[in-house]
């Protein structure tokens, strides 16, 4: 893959645009990335003025002039704050669904901008932007998948897929939990901010998954255990992670219990998670996230052309 600064003509763009950072590909005509490159302008940050720029400023030197170019765009960008609310696709049904793609007004006539949907869930209440393409990318490369799909990020989704669908899922708001108790709660003078303890975080698992509702208590004990017999910073980091994965486990139990689970995820999270399953005696199998969300913007890009053709 060329550097982000070499000139490549792309066949086509793709765009994981999230709440904090954007990610955009140059796409060649065979869904291969030839060129990549980030930056910091995330959903959050702008207005909605301030997405076109954004993304020209990042892309402006894959574009061929003699045509318009694609763009296909997933994440935070179709939500109701972002550059234009995308409809949501909803459950049981297949990870877009039969929403047509949402096209923003663009000032530059050298691109065509098409946002994902989203995918939400009536009953109980729950909604994902993003995790969804990155699921259909998994049923694009195993379209037979029957299963569960863990995603493990700031709010970690699982999601029951089977027959091409994904029939349900839910949400845990692990990620956002640490963050929050080790670094504005009375665990930040207790917490490091990296350091780590297998044998620790095996522990909290292990005693969380028989008494989750002692995790709370448990919780204040590093704070207790540090004051009164020294627990390093990195063992009271491990296991905060252990009591809190420990509980999504115990809440998640009806999705993964007895069921295939692929891993989709950023390496060290999804390692945490694994680690734990494995104390259970289950094999998830992982699958690189950056890889999945191509995989799913590559199958949206070829729906996109298959729609063009019947029109």
């Amino acid at each position: 893959m060329s550097p982000a600064n070499d000139w490549v003509a792309a066949d086509w763009i793709a765009v994981d645009w999230g709440t904090s950072n954007l990610r955009v590909w140059a796409m060649d005509a065979d869904d291969r990335p030839l060129a990549e490159t980030s930056s910091h302008a995330g959903m959050s940050s702008l207005t909605r003025d301030g997405f076109e720029p954004a993304l020209l400023d990042l892309v402006v030197g894959w574009l061929d002039l003699t045509r318009v170019t694609d763009v296909v765009a997933c994440g935070m960008v179709g939500a109701r704050q972002g550059w234009a609310e995308a409809e949501y696709a909803t459950v049981p049904g297949p990870p877009r669904g039969p929403q047509a793609f949402t096209r923003p007004r663009v000032r530059d006539g050298g691109i065509a901008v098409h946002i994902l949907p989203g995918m939400r869930q009536d009953m109980p209440p729950d909604v994902m932007r993003g995790e969804e393409t990155q699921i259909a990318g998994l049923l694009a490369r195993e379209p037979g998948f029957d299963g569960v799909v863990c995603l493990p990020g700031t709010h970690t989704k699982w999601a029951h897929v089977s027959a091409g669908e994904v029939v349900s899922f839910v949400t845990f708001m692990t990620g956002e939990l640490f963050a929050l108790l080790s670094s504005a709660s009375v665990l930040r003078h207790t917490v490091a901010a990296d350091g780590w303890s297998d044998e620790d975080f095996a522990v909290a698992v292990e005693e969380t998954l028989v008494r989750p509702e002692r995790a709370s208590a448990r919780m204040f004990g590093l704070r207790a255990e540090a004051l009164l017999a020294e627990l390093s910073s990195e063992r009271s980091r491990a296991r905060l992670s252990g009591y809190l994965i420990g509980m999504e486990l115990a809440g998640a139990r009806p999705y993964w219990l007895g069921r295939d689970i692929v891993m989709i995820g950023a390496r060290r999270m999804t390692e945490a998670y694994v680690a734990a399953l494995r104390l259970g005696g289950l094999a998830p199998r992982i699958h690189d996230a950056t890889e999945m969300t191509l995989a799913g913007l590559a199958a949206a890009h070829r729906q996109l052309l298959a729609e063009r053709q019947h029109q």
